[in-house]
């Protein structure tokens, strides 16, 4: 027999409030945390705004041993992991920690330090690299991190999917638990992708909007869109078999019903232009959670802002809930987040439980001018409420993955 899996805990560190709290607060209203990049000179460069973390103070979650010497992606997870514990009531918990697991992952890593400890190699010698450069650069040391500092013996798996490696991990954690291999887990991802290497390179794939106007760059679904906004960040949830969460009687903030990944098998960059994959991965996570489509009331899209995602993904959500799909609210939440790659469908799924707990969809901001092929309702620029029992979040991502989550909101 399945079991079911709830959310007990969770943590966030975005361009729009370093804690769960402020940012859904910001969400709901609509502010955007895109602005000029502050970490380093960006004169030589054609792009000049992102979606930075800002003034976030690690020393209240961890003492300066433990982060004095970490790469911002892991950092970002350490806090973000401490505050969903923290939110779970975890410590001092009487819990079995060889089933708790650790599905925590990145699109990149930790390319602050690949980006810093290359420039060093080259300008000072490869000897002069420091010791923790291969440490703070591998990807599974984000999650083995916050494995090493809660006792998570468990299974600790990064699941690197680009841009939906955070929803992935979120519902590998699901299975794992939904399965009875593990009762508990960390799951969600971290980005810290902001520096000359990481705006460098997505800038000569013309990938990245080159506006710079903060409030005209990031702007899914928006016929204006002509490319994404890079951003930073992490969001860790709790996940937890529903018994073992009501034995220690955690708050509970929702349920997961539904999870499917697929590939579009098509191109290392661009979506199928038939939205073959998000079709089917939709209709296959509707299939697990044993619901009509009928029954989303929202969808947090992966709505990136770039000309081809923004249309296609639109197609495979028409394509799976025809007529339907102009009764569901659409919240483009990247328009005031940007995008954080590998961080940002668990940030998404974090917002997206907030927004089935308090029945408030959230906005898609900065939208101005509709396009043909975007015809659908994207909450524009204020949010709604409705009474949401049911919803959707979505993620893409390079070489063609896809990846969405059904949540529920919770009912004894």
């Amino acid at each position: 027999m399945k079991r079911r899996v709830v959310i007990t805990g969770m943590g966030a560190v975005t361009p729009v409030g370093n804690d769960v709290d402020s940012m859904w607060k910001a969400i709901k209203n609509g502010e955007n945390g895109i602005d000029f990049i502050k970490q380093f000179d960006t004169s030589n460069l054609k792009i000049k705004i992102a979606g930075e973390v800002k003034d976030l103070d690690p020393s209240l979650y961890l003492t300066p041993r433990e982060y004095r010497k970490l790469d911002r992606a892991i950092l970002f997870a350490l806090v973000s992991a401490t505050q969903a514990y923290n939110n779970a009531n975890l410590e001092g918990a009487e819990i079995n920690r060889d089933r708790f697991g650790t599905f925590v992952s990145s699109g990149i890593g930790g390319l602050g330090t690949i980006n810093s400890e290359g420039k060093k190699a080259y300008e000072k010698g490869a000897d002069r690299v420091s010791p923790f450069f291969i440490p703070n650069a591998i990807i599974n040391l984000i999650g083995g991190n916050i494995a090493i500092k809660f006792k998570a013996y468990g299974p600790a798996l990064p699941v690197v999917t680009a841009c939906s490696a955070g929803t992935n991990a979120i519902g590998e954690a699901y299975r794992y638990i939904k399965d009875n291999y593990i009762d508990i887990a960390f799951a969600g991802g971290s980005e810290a992708a902001i520096n000359e290497l990481g705006i460098g390179g997505f800038t000569t794939m013309r990938a990245l909007n080159t506006t710079n106007d903060p409030n005209k760059a990031s702007i899914p679904f928006d016929k204006r869109r002509s490319g994404f906004v890079m951003a930073e960040g992490a969001g860790i949830l709790i996940l937890e078999e529903l018994e073992h969460a009501k034995a220690r009687g955690a708050k509970i903030y929702g349920e997961i019903v539904g999870y499917n990944t697929t590939c579009d098998a098509f191109h290392i960059t661009a979506p199928d232009e038939s939205a073959r994959g998000i079709t089917l991965c939709i209709e296959n996570a509707l299939k697990e959670a044993n619901i009509s489509p009928e029954a989303i009331d929202y969808i947090n899209p992966h709505g990136t802002s770039t000309i081809y995602n923004d249309r296609l993904e639109t197609l495979g959500i028409k394509n799976v809930f025809k007529d339907h799909a102009y009764n569901i609210n659409i919240g483009a939440t990247k328009s005031m987040t940007g995008h954080a790659l590998g961080a940002i469908g668990a940030i998404e799924a974090i917002i997206t439980v907030k927004a089935i707990e308090e029945g408030i969809v959230p906005p898609t901001i900065n939208y101005v001018e509709k396009d043909e092929e975007c015809d659908l309702n994207y909450t524009p620029n204020k949010a709604v409420k409705r009474n949401i029992n049911y919803a959707m979040s979505n993620s893409l991502g390079f070489g063609g993955q896809n990846a969405s989550l059904v949540f529920k909101k919770y009912k004894w």
